[in-house]
């Protein structure tokens, strides 16, 4: 770690799904001060997410799930549309997401392609997120997708045009962050391009 930084005192407040601490710290200033302060720091883990495009077809596959903190923060509903994700365990970033990609829309990719990793909230989550990208066809459908059941996910699979995706980024439909990243990407590299 860095001689910038000294951790006085760590209270753990909770370790449910992850671990929220209460951290005081201290860090070193550009005029070599310090600075001392208190901040609620969550560590649910690290994770990865992908979006499944097929060119031939102009398409995206997305997932459309409940989200408690959404519904809390105004989400009517509390459903959600976004790209595949997972929390990576003890595993490496692309076989978490190959694995997830399978759980939760029934694909199985062959080739995925990292594009970028991102720490998502970096103000109180310890997390990064793995961003893939992979191609996909009708013959990699394997499952029935929807999620874990003993992990009670219940995971709509959607399949919609790239172009429609694209429009409920900007209508607010889709405001997910993840895949909103991962939609301007393959706008911007032209995954869908011909």
């Amino acid at each position: 770690m860095s001689d910038n930084v000294k951790i006085i005192e760590t209270t753990v407040l909770s370790e449910n799904w992850g671990k929220l601490n209460k951290v005081k710290y201290e860090n070193r200033l550009k005029d070599g001060s310090w600075q001392t302060h208190e901040r609620e720091v969550y560590n649910r883990g690290n994770g990865a997410v992908i979006l499944l495009y097929n060119k031939e077809k102009g398409t995206v596959i997305l997932t459309r799930q409940f989200r408690i903190p959404t519904w809390f923060n105004g989400n009517t509903d509390g459903m959600m549309i976004e790209a595949p994700a997972g929390l990576l365990d003890e595993h490496d970033p692309e076989e978490c997401i190959r694995r997830e990609t399978e759980e939760e829309t029934g694909y199985t990719v062959t080739d995925v392609k990292k594009v970028m990793e991102v720490y998502m909230s970096p103000g109180s989550v310890t997390e990064i997120l793995y961003f893939f990208v992979a191609a996909y066809s009708d013959a990699m459908k394997t499952g029935e997708g929807g999620g874990v059941e003993k992990e009670q996910e219940n995971i709509e699979v959607i399949e919609i045009t790239f172009a429609k995706a694209i429009e409920m980024v900007a209508s607010g439909e889709i405001k997910d962050a993840k895949t909103v990243m991962l939609l301007q990407y393959a706008q911007i590299h032209k995954l869908l391009d011909d």
